[in-house]
């Protein structure tokens, strides 16, 4: 294979889109997907086990969402490049994106050339942005970066721990407790003990509450 391929990974909850960007990208011979994941916890684990030079990945998965899923990549699988695509164009949501450690940001409409152009942008280790994305966003974030050597995760779910967040996800999600447990293999005892760290980190006392905050900080989106 020649070495300027570009070997993909895509993450994406709806199978269509992942086939469809499978056969899209299979019409450029430098690029080659290699997994495709249906969740964030899914994209972690294929980050690690397939190396893959760029992740294509979606915000609004389950289990893990896209979000989430970048932070721990970059832990993880700090070579990856992970270029986010999504249909939410609020400036917040992509700053929020950017500081967990995303290389760009295309938004779904954004055309074939655009995918292409993206993947190798952030491959060859530049920051790629869909055009219509405002450019004072793009220099807030380019400033970010130069102030802190990298970017800075300071989305409101930042207090929480990496774990916390997962399960702050899963409970919004309606999972019980002992389907948390079973999915992350911890005691149902450890998932309790967890969520009220979470209630008390987040001052929020109820079911309700948490799924109210994980929709306002788009830990997860209603159904589309």
């Amino acid at each position: 294979m020649d070495k300027k391929t570009i070997r993909l990974l895509i993450a994406d909850d709806h199978t269509i889109v992942r086939q469809a960007l499978t056969s899209l990208l299979s019409l450029d011979s430098t690029m080659d997907v290699v997994g495709e994941a249906a969740d964030g916890r899914s994209a972690v684990e294929l980050s690690g086990k397939l190396e893959p030079d760029v992740i294509l990945m979606d915000i609004n998965m389950p289990l893990l969402n896209g979000l989430e899923a970048t932070r721990q990549i970059r832990k993880t699988s700090p070579a990856a490049k992970i270029l986010i695509l999504s249909a939410h164009d609020n400036e917040e949501y992509i700053l929020h994106v950017m500081q967990a450690g995303a290389n760009g940001y295309l938004l779904k409409n954004g055309s074939a050339e655009d995918l292409y152009a993206g993947i190798r942008a952030v491959h060859a280790g530049h920051t790629f942005f869909s055009r219509t994305i405002p450019q004072v966003l793009i220099d807030h974030y380019a400033r970010q970066v130069s102030l802190t050597d990298g970017p800075a995760d300071r989305s409101s779910a930042g207090i929480l721990t990496p774990r916390e967040r997962e399960i702050l996800q899963l409970v919004a999600e309606g999972h019980t407790h002992q389907h948390i447990a079973d999915i992350l293999f911890i005691s149902v005892r450890t998932v309790d003990t967890h969520c009220n760290n979470i209630m008390k980190k987040l001052n929020i006392h109820d079911g309700p509450g948490l799924v109210t905050y994980a929709l306002k900080n788009g830990i997860i989106t209603l159904p589309r």
